[in-house]
């Protein structure tokens, strides 16, 4: 029978695509966990959805995280090896975002996360997103990091996320977003 664990970590390091171990706390690590984190939120939001026309985009976008995640796991040497992430899947995020601007109002101050549960979902799974992106910015900054495009991919998904928020709240019956501000 297969083990679910291998013990390999025990000692506070994880293992890359390519030779060497860094610790876990290194920022290639962070950075894969808060996609790994994403990836599960999405997941939630998928579950939670009630228009369904929003899953397969969800479920292409989990599987293209994944493949996000090899490419940053990888080593210098070995990355672009695991390269899928391009400006075409950039475009094509802009393109499903454009297409649910359209269908709804853009409210035009803050909105309070929670007019559905599968808005709600998605509220956070962009929040968690953003946090991916300030992961993945600071390996490009500090250039352990080749390909703008996986920064260009997660700043494009959290406004997906948003706007498929607002219109999943829609297919929920809440047409109007609460505003964060009162009054």
């Amino acid at each position: 029978m297969r083990s679910f664990y291998t013990g390999k970590g025990d000692d506070g390091y994880t293992g890359r695509l390519g030779e060497g171990r860094i610790p876990k706390y290194h920022p290639v690590t962070e950075a894969v966990g808060a996609v790994d984190e994403a990836t599960a939120a999405l997941g939630m939001a998928r579950a939670s959805a009630q228009d369904e026309a929003i899953l397969p985009i969800l479920s292409t976008i989990q599987r293209e995280l994944y493949r996000l995640m090899t490419e940053i796991s990888a080593t210098p040497e070995n990355a672009a090896r695991f390269r899928k992430i391009d400006a075409s899947r950039v475009a094509w995020l802009e393109e499903q975002t454009d297409f649910f601007t359209s269908q709804v109002e853009m409210p035009r101050d803050f909105i309070l996360p929670g007019d559905s549960p599968g808005g709600a979902a998605l509220a956070f799974a962009r929040t968690v997103v953003r946090r991916a992106e300030r992961n993945v910015a600071r390996l490009w900054h500090e250039k352990q990091l080749e390909n703008a495009d996986v920064l260009r991919y997660l700043n494009r998904l959290s406004s997906l996320c948003f706007a498929m928020e607002l219109y999943e709240n829609h297919a929920w019956g809440k047409t109007t977003p609460t505003l964060a501000k009162q009054g």
